[in-house]
């Protein structure tokens, strides 16, 4: 470790600012390991430097104090009061900043640090919980923070700066920022469990073409709603879509009571919900595609870490 002169504080008396100038932290280092083994050819040895060189180090620092803070001896050296006190205060002080340069690395190298996440809806299973976990195994030090909300807010915070990164259901258009595919899911229909197509394990497009969809604001619901504007035209039908402004629990509760029906991805099927059952649609040519997105700029090196992770 290279050690600089130290930094003057503003609250410094004027009267000492000069011995402050003229002190580096070399020169306190060197009076720290020699206080630690009480021989200039020792502490030489530790610091991996000549014995000259340290002992002209403290008699430096000593004019500059206008204190002895060494006694020489034949076998060695004692420490004197002033050196005692003086090297107490120095040990500690050194150390804060061992532990500042230690953090300040961790921090660069992405050991530790803060990787803030956008999501389009709730995650407990799939392909980003278990990618949520395997960094948090790889990277204990480093804190995720999660912010759900639709997709045009969490893209507005990725290129703010004010979010890391955001996985998005669907293609990102957004030039200013960078995507990946990381993964896809079949789509799966969500009836109330007495719907006559509950007992029905495969379902096909036209069968729903004259139901209701459920479907929120926020989260994916802007991307489901134009999915089933899109299948339901297909089919030479007028769609019927109910836009509910609820979290996904609350839709949820809504289908099982029998206000309508509504999309899912399979990852979500894997959370249970009462009164309602996931079915395939055996006809979706299409699967979701979820993307991440962050800003080019963004040099926070968690980003790159779980980056890396997503795409192993």
């Amino acid at each position: 470790m290279r050690w600089g002169r130290t930094k003057i504080r503003r609250n410094v008396p004027s009267e000492h600012l000069n011995v402050i100038r003229n002190i580096s932290l070399i020169s306190l280092r060197h009076a720290v390991i020699v206080a630690e083994v009480l021989n200039f050819r020792q502490a030489a040895t530790v610091l991996g430097t000549t014995q000259s060189s340290v002992s002209a180090r403290i008699k430096g620092l000593e004019d500059a104090l206008g204190v002895m803070l060494f006694e020489r001896r034949h076998r060695g050296v004692r420490l004197t009061n002033a050196g005692r006190c003086f090297v107490a205060e120095v040990s500690t002080g050194i150390a804060k900043i061992d532990h500042a340069v230690r953090r300040v690395g961790a921090l660069m190298d992405g050991a530790e640090g803060h990787l803030s996440i956008g999501l389009y809806s709730p995650i407990s299973t799939g392909f980003l919980a278990d990618l949520r976990r395997k960094f948090r195994t790889n990277y204990p030090m480093i804190r995720q923070s999660v912010l759900e909300g639709n997709e045009s807010e969490i893209i507005a915070l990725v290129r703010e700066g004010t979010l890391d990164m955001a996985f998005i259901l669907g293609a990102v258009n957004s030039p200013d920022c960078h995507s990946r595919e990381l993964w896809s899911e079949p789509v799966m229909v969500v009836l109330p469990t007495d719907h006559p197509l509950a007992e029905q394990e495969i379902i096909t497009w036209i069968e729903l073409a004259d139901e209701t969809f459920l479907v929120r604001h926020g989260g994916a619901g802007p991307k489901i709603f134009e999915h089933v504007v899109r299948r339901i035209s297909e089919r030479k039908r007028s769609s019927r879509i109910h836009r509910c402004n609820v979290a996904r629990d609350t839709l949820m509760a809504m289908v099982a009571a029998g206000e309508g029906i509504t999309l899912v991805s399979k990852a979500a099927t894997y959370i249970p919900f009462p009164g309602v059952v996931f079915r395939t649609i055996v006809d979706e040519p299409e699967e979701a595609h979820f993307n991440v997105i962050w800003s080019p700029h963004n040099r926070n090196p968690a980003l790159l870490h779980m980056l890396n992770l997503a795409t192993k």
